[in-house]
Protein backbone atom coordinates (compact mmCIF):
# COMPACT_ATOMS: atom_id res chain seq x y z
CA UNK A 1 0.00 0.00 0.00
CA UNK A 2 2.87 2.38 0.73
CA UNK A 3 4.06 2.06 -2.87
CA UNK A 4 0.61 2.76 -4.35
CA UNK A 5 0.89 6.59 -4.40
CA UNK A 6 4.09 6.43 -6.46
CA UNK A 7 2.56 3.80 -8.75
CA UNK A 8 -0.40 6.11 -9.41
CA UNK A 9 1.95 9.01 -10.08
CA UNK A 10 4.00 6.91 -12.48
CA UNK A 11 0.83 5.76 -14.25
CA UNK A 12 -0.02 9.41 -14.85
CA UNK A 13 3.14 9.77 -16.90
CA UNK A 14 2.23 6.72 -18.99
CA UNK A 15 -1.32 7.98 -19.50
CA UNK A 16 0.00 11.41 -20.51
CA UNK A 17 2.07 9.76 -23.23
CA UNK A 18 -1.00 7.91 -24.48
CA UNK A 19 -3.11 11.10 -24.49
CA UNK A 20 -0.48 12.90 -26.55
CA UNK A 21 -0.06 9.99 -28.99
CA UNK A 22 -3.83 9.55 -29.43
CA UNK A 23 -4.47 13.25 -30.05
CA UNK A 24 -1.52 13.55 -32.43
CA UNK A 25 -2.54 10.42 -34.34
CA UNK A 26 -6.14 11.60 -34.63
CA UNK A 27 -4.85 14.92 -36.00
CA UNK A 28 -2.88 13.11 -38.70
CA UNK A 29 0.45 14.20 -37.24
CA UNK A 30 2.02 10.81 -37.95
CA UNK A 31 3.72 11.12 -41.38
CA UNK A 32 2.17 8.95 -44.06
CA UNK A 33 -0.76 7.81 -41.96
CA UNK A 34 -4.23 9.21 -41.44
CA UNK A 35 -6.71 7.26 -39.30
CA UNK A 36 -10.10 6.38 -40.73
CA UNK A 37 -13.14 8.00 -39.17
CA UNK A 38 -14.00 5.13 -36.83
CA UNK A 39 -10.42 4.80 -35.62
CA UNK A 40 -10.11 8.57 -35.19
CA UNK A 41 -13.22 8.64 -33.02
CA UNK A 42 -11.88 5.73 -30.97
CA UNK A 43 -8.58 7.58 -30.49
CA UNK A 44 -10.24 10.77 -29.26
CA UNK A 45 -12.52 8.85 -26.89
CA UNK A 46 -9.52 6.95 -25.61
CA UNK A 47 -7.61 10.20 -25.14
CA UNK A 48 -10.43 11.65 -23.04
CA UNK A 49 -10.77 8.50 -20.92
CA UNK A 50 -7.02 8.34 -20.29
CA UNK A 51 -6.92 12.06 -19.47
CA UNK A 52 -9.76 11.78 -16.94
CA UNK A 53 -8.15 8.76 -15.25
CA UNK A 54 -4.81 10.58 -15.11
CA UNK A 55 -6.46 13.68 -13.64
CA UNK A 56 -8.14 11.57 -10.95
CA UNK A 57 -4.83 9.99 -9.98
CA UNK A 58 -3.52 13.52 -9.35
CA UNK A 59 -5.90 13.71 -6.39
CA UNK A 60 -5.64 10.16 -5.13
CA UNK A 61 -1.85 9.78 -5.10
CA UNK A 62 -1.45 12.71 -2.71
CA UNK A 63 -4.42 11.67 -0.60
CA UNK A 64 -3.18 8.09 -0.26
CA UNK A 65 0.34 9.25 0.58
CA UNK A 66 -1.00 11.36 3.45
CA UNK A 67 -3.60 8.79 4.53
CA UNK A 68 -1.08 5.97 4.86
CA UNK A 69 1.92 8.14 5.75
CA UNK A 70 3.61 6.98 2.58
CA UNK A 71 5.11 10.30 1.54
CA UNK A 72 8.57 10.05 0.03
CA UNK A 73 11.21 12.23 -1.57
CA UNK A 74 10.73 10.37 -4.85
CA UNK A 75 6.99 10.97 -4.75
CA UNK A 76 7.45 14.66 -3.96
CA UNK A 77 9.73 15.00 -6.99
CA UNK A 78 7.66 12.89 -9.37
CA UNK A 79 4.21 14.32 -8.60
CA UNK A 80 4.69 17.87 -9.96
CA UNK A 81 6.60 16.47 -12.94
CA UNK A 82 3.70 14.14 -13.76
CA UNK A 83 1.24 17.03 -13.50
CA UNK A 84 3.25 19.19 -15.87
CA UNK A 85 3.83 16.37 -18.35
CA UNK A 86 0.09 15.62 -18.47
CA UNK A 87 -0.83 19.26 -19.07
CA UNK A 88 1.96 19.93 -21.59
CA UNK A 89 1.43 16.68 -23.50
CA UNK A 90 -2.28 17.37 -23.84
CA UNK A 91 -1.73 20.96 -24.96
CA UNK A 92 0.77 19.89 -27.62
CA UNK A 93 -1.58 17.14 -28.78
CA UNK A 94 -4.44 19.62 -29.12
CA UNK A 95 -2.23 22.09 -30.97
CA UNK A 96 -1.31 19.31 -33.39
CA UNK A 97 -5.01 19.13 -34.21
CA UNK A 98 -4.95 22.68 -35.53
CA UNK A 99 -6.05 24.49 -32.40
CA UNK A 100 -4.92 27.93 -33.58
CA UNK A 101 -7.19 29.66 -31.06
CA UNK A 102 -5.31 27.86 -28.28
CA UNK A 103 -1.89 29.09 -29.34
CA UNK A 104 -1.51 32.10 -27.02
CA UNK A 105 -2.97 30.64 -23.79
CA UNK A 106 -1.26 27.30 -24.46
CA UNK A 107 2.07 29.02 -25.11
CA UNK A 108 1.79 31.06 -21.90
CA UNK A 109 1.04 27.94 -19.87
CA UNK A 110 3.90 25.98 -21.43
CA UNK A 111 6.42 28.78 -20.88
CA UNK A 112 5.37 29.23 -17.27
CA UNK A 113 5.56 25.51 -16.52
CA UNK A 114 9.08 25.21 -17.95
CA UNK A 115 10.21 28.39 -16.19
CA UNK A 116 8.95 27.26 -12.78
CA UNK A 117 10.48 23.80 -13.27
CA UNK A 118 13.83 25.42 -13.98
CA UNK A 119 13.40 27.70 -10.97
CA UNK A 120 12.73 24.73 -8.71
CA UNK A 121 15.97 23.11 -9.87
CA UNK A 122 17.97 26.23 -9.07
CA UNK A 123 16.37 26.57 -5.65
CA UNK A 124 16.73 22.85 -4.86
CA UNK A 125 20.44 22.99 -5.69
CA UNK A 126 20.80 25.38 -2.76
CA UNK A 127 18.83 23.15 -0.40
CA UNK A 128 15.66 25.22 -0.55
CA UNK A 129 12.06 24.38 -1.43
CA UNK A 130 9.14 26.23 -2.99
CA UNK A 131 5.96 25.11 -1.20
CA UNK A 132 2.93 24.54 -3.40
CA UNK A 133 0.48 27.38 -2.88
CA UNK A 134 -3.28 27.13 -2.52
CA UNK A 135 -3.73 29.07 -5.77
CA UNK A 136 -1.34 26.71 -7.58
CA UNK A 137 -3.60 23.77 -6.68
CA UNK A 138 -6.57 25.59 -8.15
CA UNK A 139 -4.43 26.39 -11.18
CA UNK A 140 -3.93 22.70 -11.83
CA UNK A 141 -7.65 22.02 -11.42
CA UNK A 142 -8.52 24.78 -13.89
CA UNK A 143 -6.02 23.46 -16.40
CA UNK A 144 -7.35 19.92 -16.18
CA UNK A 145 -11.01 20.94 -16.50
CA UNK A 146 -10.23 23.22 -19.46
CA UNK A 147 -8.22 20.54 -21.24
CA UNK A 148 -10.90 17.88 -20.74
CA UNK A 149 -13.47 20.28 -22.21
CA UNK A 150 -11.19 20.98 -25.18
CA UNK A 151 -10.64 17.28 -25.89
CA UNK A 152 -14.42 16.91 -26.08
CA UNK A 153 -14.61 19.93 -28.38
CA UNK A 154 -11.92 18.62 -30.74
CA UNK A 155 -13.60 15.22 -30.94
CA UNK A 156 -17.18 16.48 -30.87
CA UNK A 157 -18.68 13.97 -33.37
CA UNK A 158 -17.09 11.07 -31.48
CA UNK A 159 -19.20 11.82 -28.40
CA UNK A 160 -22.54 12.11 -30.20
CA UNK A 161 -23.31 15.55 -28.77
CA UNK A 162 -25.79 17.93 -30.45
CA UNK A 163 -24.15 20.24 -32.99
CA UNK A 164 -26.19 23.14 -31.61
CA UNK A 165 -24.13 22.99 -28.41
CA UNK A 166 -20.81 23.40 -30.21
CA UNK A 167 -20.52 27.23 -30.21
CA UNK A 168 -21.33 27.53 -26.51
CA UNK A 169 -19.00 24.65 -25.61
CA UNK A 170 -16.21 26.14 -27.72
CA UNK A 171 -16.52 29.55 -26.09
CA UNK A 172 -16.73 28.09 -22.58
CA UNK A 173 -13.76 25.74 -23.00
CA UNK A 174 -11.56 28.42 -24.55
CA UNK A 175 -12.53 30.87 -21.80
CA UNK A 176 -11.59 28.26 -19.21
CA UNK A 177 -8.20 27.83 -20.87
CA UNK A 178 -7.61 31.58 -20.83
CA UNK A 179 -8.61 31.72 -17.16
CA UNK A 180 -6.22 28.84 -16.43
CA UNK A 181 -3.46 30.69 -18.31
CA UNK A 182 -3.98 33.87 -16.26
CA UNK A 183 -3.97 31.96 -12.95
CA UNK A 184 -0.94 30.00 -14.17
CA UNK A 185 0.99 33.23 -14.77
CA UNK A 186 -0.04 34.62 -11.38
CA UNK A 187 1.20 31.51 -9.59
CA UNK A 188 4.41 31.67 -11.60
CA UNK A 189 4.98 35.21 -10.35
CA UNK A 190 4.29 34.02 -6.80
CA UNK A 191 6.91 31.28 -7.10
CA UNK A 192 9.51 33.68 -8.45
CA UNK A 193 8.79 36.04 -5.53
CA UNK A 194 9.16 33.12 -3.09
CA UNK A 195 12.42 32.09 -4.70
CA UNK A 196 13.84 35.61 -4.58
CA UNK A 197 13.00 35.92 -0.89
CA UNK A 198 14.40 32.47 -0.09
CA UNK A 199 17.65 33.09 -1.97
CA UNK A 200 18.14 36.45 -0.31
CA UNK A 201 17.72 35.05 3.20
CA UNK A 202 19.74 31.90 2.60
Amino acid sequence: MRALPNILTGSRLVLALFVFAALAADAGAIPGWRPELALGEALIRGALAAFVVAAVTDFFDGWLARRYQATSVWGAILDPIADKVLVCATLVGLLAGGGVALTIPAGLILMREFAVSGLREVVAARGLKLPVTWLAKWKTTLQLVALAALIVLFGWPAFGLPQSWTPVWAEASLSLLWLAAVVTLITGAQYFAQARTALRTN
